[in-house]
């Protein structure tokens, strides 16, 4: 039987060769990790490396990102499908071990990290949805939902902003079940830590509301599990250990400096840990005596097993919530939520009534939070603004199904992408469009992970008025329409709305966000076919009447905009088409022969008209075409008169569609 440090030197040892082949990484967090890793994963993680997705396992995040070759070692230690060659090839092309872990590219990874504080506040989501589902599901004699989540967090994540605002929210919610481990080593890339990082951080966490553990010596075996059982122990507080490290652990030389941070420890110095370590085998060799003791399929085989059985006993118990839970594991969504909503944007055609898209946003809640369990919504202190409460959701901390984030846009966003990764919840966040720049990093990382996670950002443009430029998005627009995978609606009236909802909810692959007016918004007549062609994105909202001479595209409040200049322009005898997109990156989506339908390549003559900055309708528009966008920040007046001010009116369309015509 092999001693504890001897275990953990196998994860030192993988970490330094898989560091050094790459000639890239950083080795210093994994050798100083290793031993907590070793009584981690070996005594405590509940898991089962043969099905890395069961759902009761135990959540470890590495929230500190950069140490991935810890992650990828004990994984690869474990059992879990992660070669020796996989290791060998840390940090190249294709390879399932990336320079920072990714979520989906390797098994076992609970989070995409590496922008640091991130993985932290995911843990806390993840926390928030283990507690939110035991308190729904479980009955008496039957926890089937019983799990904790882990996160390790280094200095470089509770230096972070985003720390201080998941840390306080977690603490407010006695997320009893959360466990973080502060590697607390000292040394960051420029260096000594105690030249710019001296805060107490023990008596932060206590002021936070958790329960502290402190001065952990994280080399000594008997300490960590002394630390871990009293950690594990009931309480109504989350818990941070504090636990001391040596960077490097083991580099006679560069340990326990900076040097062993981010970059190779170098031949020479990987030979005096071999010998440091008393670990004579080549590089990428672990004795099978050492693989044999860390072995846990078996292990998390009998757990996962034990769970089933409780869950059989729990269906004939109670078998409506476990076909409930079954089917919020799964993902998918209860019967009837889209007929629906689908039936809402129907009626809201017919009823044809002006109202701000924000408020048409929260009667498409009112509509599927009552159908749709698995919603849980929340926003950052502008929930009257945002509409993002449906009737009957209640406050969390009351019971319901809403959540007070308070004024922590990155937190709480970053905090439902955890609510999105352990499943259960399909989570939706609100703030202000223009706020979304706090949040800007997490929203990121959803679309990377290609997370379940509605982004509801109102007061979309400088129609918003009297707050002043501060509050008035230009760029935003833009700068989510560029993000990878992220879907962007932009509605028109309640009906388009209505789809962006449910387009919103069908979406399993990525992100959407709903982006909504402030302001009264006038409804559009639509026959079947034209409403119909709502989801494709973008659609012929009016036909012109005489041959076409000029297309006019808009989005949200500026459709009307473009109506009306439309009627001017029919009524002097042009040929004019009104084309709405709601969702630039879903028109994309379709065929060419729909696209061409609709913007026919022929009809050079176009304006695009949006309040926003204008340079991402060029595409849409070409060099014959012309944009009525704001290509500067607003001002502080009524919404109608910024709006007049900036151009943004039918009059300044028009006048841009005559030198066209002309």
């Amino acid at each position: 039987m092999h001693t504890s440090k001897e275990r953990a030197n196998a994860i030192r040892a993988l970490a330094m060769d898989a560091v050094q082949q790459a000639n890239s990484g950083h080795p210093g967090a994994p050798m100083g990790l290793a031993d907590m890793a070793e009584v981690l994963w070996r005594d405590y993680l509940r898991f089962n490396p043969k099905n890395p997705s069961w759902f009761n396992r135990d959540r470890f995040v590495l929230s500190n990102g950069h140490g991935s070759m810890l992650l990828y070692a004990v994984l690869h230690l474990t059992g879990y499908d992660l070669s020796i060659d996989d290791i060998k090839n840390f940090r190249q092309l294709h390879s399932k071990t990336a320079g920072h872990p990714e979520y989906g590219e390797c098994p076992g990874i609970e989070t995409t990290t590496g922008p640091l504080g991130q993985g932290f506040a995911n843990a806390v989501g993840m926390a928030l949805a283990e507690q939110l589902l035991a308190n729904e599901f479980n009955r008496d004699g039957y926890d089937v939902v019983d799990h904790h989540t882990w996160v390790c967090v280094g200095d470089g994540c509770l230096m972070e902003g985003i720390s201080h605002e998941a840390a306080s929210l977690a603490g407010t919610l006695g997320l009893r079940k959360l466990i973080a481990i502060y590697d607390s080593n000292g040394i960051s890339i420029d260096g000594e830590t105690k030249y710019w990082f001296t805060e107490n951080v023990a008596e932060r966490f206590k002021a936070y509301g958790w329960r502290v553990i402190e001065d952990v010596d994280g080399h000594d075996t008997n300490a960590i599990r002394q630390a871990f059982d009293t950690a594990c122990e009931s309480s109504d507080q989350p818990t941070l250990l504090c636990c001391t490290t040596t960077i490097g652990y083991g580099a006679p030389n560069k340990g326990g400096t900076a040097s062993a941070h981010g970059s190779p420890l170098g031949h020479d110095e990987i030979a005096l840990v071999r010998e440091t370590l008393d670990w004579p085998h080549e590089p990428f060799t672990v004795p099978e005596s050492i693989y044999t003791e860390w072995d846990s399929t078996q292990r998390g085989s009998l757990l996962e097993n034990e769970w089933e059985t409780k869950m059989s006993a729990y269906a004939d118990a109670h078998p409506d919530l476990e076909r409930e839970l079954r089917r919020r594991i799964s993902g998918e969504l209860p019967e009837r939520w889209e007929e629906s909503i689908t039936e809402f944007a129907q009626r809201a055609q017919e009823e044809s009534v002006s109202l701000e898209t924000r408020k048409a946003s929260g009667q498409c809640l009112d509509v599927l939070g009552p159908i749709v369990s698995d919603l849980l919504g929340g926003s950052a202190d502008l929930t009257g603004s945002n509409n993002t409460q449906w009737d009957g959701a209640g406050w969390l901390w009351e019971g319901g199904r809403y959540l007070n984030y308070g004024v922590r846009e990155f937190g709480m966003t970053a905090i439902a992408n955890g609510l999105s990764l352990h499943g259960g919840f399909i989570p939706y966040t609100g703030t202000f469009l223009v706020f979304m720049e706090y949040a800007r990093n997490a929203v990121r990382l959803s679309t990377l992970m290609g997370l379940r996670h509605i982004f509801v950002y109102t007061h979309d443009s400088v129609g918003l008025g009297e707050d002043g430029p501060t509050h008035q998005p230009i760029e935003q627009l833009t700068n989510l329409r560029t993000t990878p995978n992220l879907a962007v609606w932009r509605p028109c009236d309640v009906a388009e709305t209505a789809i962006a909802w449910r387009e919103a909810l069908r979406r399993t692959d990525g992100p959407c966000a709903i982006v909504l007016t402030r302001q009264k918004t006038q409804p559009q007549p639509r026959d079947d076919e034209t409403f119909n062609n709502i989801a494709k994105g973008g659609y012929i909202l009016r036909h012109e009447t005489a041959a076409l001479q000029l297309i006019l595209i808009a989005t949200g409040s500026e459709v009307e905009v473009a109506t009306a200049a439309a009627d001017q322009l029919e009524e002097d005898g042009h040929g004019v088409r009104v084309v709405s997109m709601p969702s630039v990156d879903r028109f994309l989506s379709q065929s060419m022969d729909y696209q061409a339908s609709v913007l026919p390549k022929e009809i050079r003559k176009r304006i695009a008209i949006e309040a926003a900055h204008p340079d991402y309708w060029r595409r849409f528009v070409g060099l014959d075409g012309e944009v009525i966008g704001i290509g500067r920040y607003g001002l502080s007046a009524p919404g109608p008169e910024v709006m007049l001010e900036l151009g943004i009116d039918p009059a300044n369309v028009l006048k841009a569609a005559s030198e066209l015509l002309a």
